[in-house]
């Protein structure tokens, strides 16, 4: 009832896959997807395991409402330790290859060891094979895809793949599916290629059942008229979320130059208007928008880079139309580089899904990179004749290829600005928690959001928190810690459900709620259990990162964020308040100063 109730296993030393029993007893209590995979990843493996190492597991996960009638249902997420943080790593992404898998009949796919040679995965419901894999080594994503459909002729497989990042071990290397859906962050990819593991292809017949159909169709309507009468996803139909770049721009949020600024000049040429806009030669970059299965806010982009542009004047074969902008990758490849080419910023998304490697990590080592060299730290010679200045909109595009192909200087990028910094002495550099890079907001002017990004159990993040309406009305740290840790609980929920974060712009918890009563077997789901579900999963994360070796140590912020004022914009003169909210934070949290869970508190969870 909303779930499969079974698991797929696969251990790739030993080369056998076989299908067992959900515990249902954990389905319960962490629900789906990102909760009940961090409780399996939590009690099978050792959190202080290399995650580039045969004991890391890795664990594709569905949620009981993926692959349902619901808004927005086609979501699975990544689960295992990343090599980008050695923290727990949960990358979630969409398009349709979490609704093939629970089709194939599996809520779990849960791939253990490593393979001596390259493999791929095929899931065609109880055909489960593990294939030679040594033609696919070194394809791109893109190339993966096609082939793989073509050798089982069967266009309708859903294929998630790793590209040359993923089997070189950049780390921050992504899996990526429909081509330009990816789990994207804190380097799920490189523990892929790390098993030796190219794909996982699955065709799934078995369909998915819920609890009460008519109750259940009757919560997927009335939510979908929610959706469909709400300003916010009418916003994300028709500009995508990189209309945030200019909320951020006008607010002063908007990290530039490696967070020395927070607004930037060329904001005008990078926006929604600019992708649009249709030039003097009738070239348009916006194509269309575009939505993964089951959803009815399409806010993907498809787009196209001017045939004249320097990029691909002598590249045909990127011509075509591809996944476009978002404001994370517009944000990474553009302020962030002092960049403003709109081409140029497409091109290297271009790179990134077909290479399959996470462009905010990217961008923000790229940015790092940027600022040692115009400091002298790194020379000309070590960049491959390239001149790494802020602005340089080829050295963005050639870098994104080469990080991308792990080739020259794009094996240093490769690393993560942290671990680059730290090889050119110079960590402070590094704009990054736990190892992860920054995504597009800027912790002076967000205070919330700095406290969220500090406290992720998966390293900077602005998908595990929301706390942006609170800092929208007030650039101060005060009374920030209470939403920060009420949202990471609703939002860790709501990521375990199957469905899409984007659908908060409309619903709340009442919403998730009668969708999940009406799917799953039980009486008794209040939305306080569903609050307390999201809870248990935070903790449970940070119990896996505590025995990884992480400690509140780990719950800060740059040094440029916590002593460098903003220069402008609302929060102008401002620097992060982080050490009055910590403290606030983990009170609420029910945890010790030194940011560990009390016994009482994991008593109350169920976990201790």
């Amino acid at each position: 009832m909303g779930w499969q109730k079974s698991i797929l296993r696969v251990n790739l030393t030993e080369g056998t896959a076989a299908s067992e029993p959900l515990n249902m007893g954990w389905a319960q209590d962490f629900l789906g997807e990102r909760g009940l995979a961090t409780k399996y990843l939590f009690e099978e493996m050792d959190p202080r395991a290399d995650p580039l190492g045969p004991d890391n597991i890795l664990i594709f996960a569905t949620g009981p409402l993926t692959g349902t009638m619901a808004s927005t249902s086609g979501r699975y997420a990544v689960v295992t330790k990343g090599p980008l943080t050695n923290a727990i790593a949960c990358s979630n992404s969409g398009g349709k290859f979490g609704a093939e898998l629970k089709y194939a009949g599996y809520d779990l796919l849960i791939v253990e060891g490593r393979s001596a040679d390259p493999v791929y995965l095929y899931i065609a419901d109880d055909d489960v094979r593990i294939l030679p894999a040594d033609s696919l080594w070194g394809m791109t994503v893109w190339h993966t895809e096609e082939h793989l459909k073509h050798q089982h002729r069967d266009p309708l497989l859903k294929v998630a793949s790793i590209g040359v990042a993923g089997e070189r071990g950049v780390r921050y290397a992504c899996i990526v599916n429909d081509l330009h859906r990816a789990a994207g962050r804190s380097g799920v990819g490189a523990v892929m290629g790390s098993k030796n593991l190219k794909a996982v292809a699955v065709r799934g017949t078995r369909g998915v059942t819920v609890k009460d159909p008519a109750a259940f169709m009757r919560a997927v309507q009335e939510s979908h008229a929610m959706l469909a009468d709400n300003s916010g996803r009418k916003g994300l139909t028709e500009l995508g979320t990189n209309d945030m770049i200019n909320s951020m721009q006008a607010f002063g949020g908007l990290p530039t130059e490696n967070f020395h600024k927070v607004q930037f000049d060329g904001v005008d040429k990078i926006n929604p208007a600019a992708m649009m806009a249709t030039g003097a030669d009738g070239h348009r970059n916006l194509v269309t928008n575009k939505a993964c299965f089951g959803c009815t806010i399409a806010c993907g982009r498809i787009a196209r880079i001017n045939e004249t542009h320097f990029t691909i004047v002598n590249k045909p074969e990127y011509r075509h139309a591809s996944g476009g902008l978002e404001y994370e990758t517009a944000f990474a490849f553009g302020p962030l580089l002092g960049i403003d080419d709109l081409d140029a910023l497409t091109y290297a998304g271009f790179m990134s899904n077909e290479h399959g490697y996470d462009p905010i990590s990217f961008g923000g080592t790229l940015a790092a990179a940027m600022e040692l060299y115009e400091m002298g730290a790194i020379t000309k010679a070590e960049t491959d004749g390239v001149e790494l200045n802020f602005g340089n909109a080829e050295a963005l595009t050639v870098m994104s290829e080469k990080t991308g192909k792990f080739e020259g200087f794009g094996e240093i990028l490769g690393l993560g600005s942290k671990l680059l910094c730290e090889r050119y002495g110079h960590p402070e550099i590094a704009m990054h928690v736990k190892g992860q890079e920054f995504a597009g907001y800027d912790s002076r002017a967000l205070q919330g959001m700095g406290l969220g990004f500090a406290t992720s159990n998966r390293g900077a993040c602005h998908l595990k928190h929301d706390v942006f309406a609170e800092d929208m009305e007030d650039q101060t740290g005060k009374g920030k810690a209470r939403p920060c840790k009420d949202s990471q609980d609703k939002i860790a929920m709501i990521d375990s459900t199957g469905l899409c974060l984007f659908t908060t712009c409309a619903w709340d918890v009442p919403e998730f709620r009668e969708q999940i009563a009406a799917a799953c077997e039980g009486d008794d789901w209040t939305e306080e259990r569903l609050i307390e579900i999201g809870e248990r999963i935070w903790n449970v994360e940070r119990l896996f990162n505590l025995r990884a070796g992480l400690s509140a140590a780990d719950d800060t912020l740059p040094k440029r964020l916590l002593e460098e004022p903003a220069p402008s914009g609302t929060a102008k003169g401002k620097i992060s308040e982080l050490a009055e909210m910590l403290p606030e934070y983990y009170e609420y949290r029910g945890w010790t100063e030194e940011g560990e869970p009390t016994t009482q508190t994991l008593q109350r969870l169920g976990l201790k």
